[in-house]
């Protein structure tokens, strides 16, 4: 990587015990890369948690770290964490780094420095998913619509006002890269996000039952999940908790079970062991099915967002497919996935072997070389663009 005449800062939105997924590998990986960056947040409860991978390092972060609850309901303050995010002084280091999916890309910084932004996903709430969240927001349905709608809409003004500082954008996936391109007005490079495929058995014997593993929230579309898996009456795991859980447990019927939140080694044997795995959500990228392909398992899924660009759909008659793809979020195309996928036994046509092989592309070591050849990139061109200025003042 280019030499950097100081430390870089890396920024993230929260580092809770609450928050451990695809974002937080991502840092991790990044953290990795600069060598130990100074670490800045909007609140901190990782550093001084013995288990934590940030145990005793030095985290800035923000006034939000002393309000009341507010490192483990962060979220609560959502009005006031684009304020917070400002609040952060970064004027020491040359590279930014911030991994957003909120706010941290609004971090302020000089023309001095040099700014890169990994974009997990423009906020969802305030975009294309608001009228969904908002039927699902206790608050509203408590006779605050307006008052939301109204904070909603500020925060998107400050959303594409804040996007413009970064120097370069990083998405993390083409779908991604579609909604930062409609609501932010900018172009950004995919760098698919890393995941951790070693701890992954591909090799195991096979059960007959389905599995889904997520977080059981609503645009997840667990039920439309369970649902489907009622009509068929085939065998069916859910794991994973949140909010949807005792809903769902209602909905069940007897083919279907639901777990909710295991210990990482049994849900590693559930993926090493089922038959295909089924999201029916519309995801930015999506970790968990290509950790269902990096322990062998078929992903039957939906043919939209960030699974474009992780499962390889055997309809479609590509080299090297992964699983199979339905087109719409319905109940009546799932259905017709999941009975296809069983008179078909399109398992038998997807040996694990190769869904490993395939989701090999998605490992720390491709996502580190990406990263490492986009910040020298972005570096070297800042640094250019320096020296002309200078130049030009002279």
């Amino acid at each position: 990587m280019a030499h950097l005449p100081g430390p870089a800062a890396l920024v993230h939105e929260w580092f809770t015990p609450r928050s451990v997924g695809g974002a937080e590998l991502v840092v991790q990986q990044l953290d990795a890369l600069l060598e130990r960056p100074q670490l800045a947040a909007l609140v901190d409860g990782e550093s001084n948690r013995a288990a934590s991978w940030l145990a005793g390092r030095s985290i800035h972060t923000s006034f939000v770290q002393r309000l009341p609850w507010g490192v483990s309901h962060v979220q609560q303050y959502l009005p006031l964490l684009p304020l917070a995010i400002e609040q952060l002084d970064l004027s020491g280091f040359p590279l930014v780094l911030s991994s957003s999916h909120l706010v941290a890309k609004g971090v302020l910084t000089s023309p001095d420095q040099c700014h890169l932004s990994y974009v997990h996903t423009p906020v969802r709430y305030a975009w294309d998913q608001m009228h969904a969240y908002l039927r699902q927001s206790a608050l509203a349905q408590r006779g605050l619509s307006s008052l939301i709608r109204w904070q909603l809409h500020r925060l998107r003004q400050w959303d594409v006002l804040s996007a413009q500082r970064p120097d370069a954008l990083i998405a993390n996936s083409r779908f991604t890269a579609a909604r930062i391109r409609r609501y932010w007005g900018r172009s950004s490079t995919v760098v698919h996000p890393p995941v951790d495929l070693e701890r992954f058995r591909w090799d195991q014997p096979r059960d007959d039952v389905y599995l889904c593993l997520c977080r059981l929230v609503p645009y997840k579309r667990v039920d439309l999940v369970v649902e489907a898996f009622n009509a068929t009456g085939l065998p069916l795991v859910v794991i994973g908790d949140g909010p949807e859980r005792h809903r769902l447990e209602a909905m069940a019927g007897p083919t279907v079970r639901l777990l909710g939140r295991l210990p990482q080694p049994e849900v590693n044997q559930w993926l090493a062991r089922c038959r295909a795995y089924v999201y029916a959500g519309l995801e930015d990228f999506g970790i968990a099915p290509v950790e269902a392909m990096a322990s062998g398992a078929p992903v039957i899924g939906l043919g939209q967002g960030g699974l474009l660009d992780s499962v390889r759909c055997i309809s479609s008659g590509c080299h090297q497919p992964t699983g199979l793809l339905f087109p719409e979020q319905t109940l009546a195309s799932l259905v017709a996935a999941l009975e296809h996928f069983e008179q078909e036994r399109l398992w038998t046509q997807l040996p694990a072997e190769s869904l490993r092989n395939w989701a090999e592309r998605f490992g720390p070591e491709r996502f580190r070389q990406r990263m490492s050849a986009l910040i020298e990139q972005v570096w070297s061109r800042h640094q250019r663009q320096l020296a002309d200025r200078r130049r030009a003042l002279l």
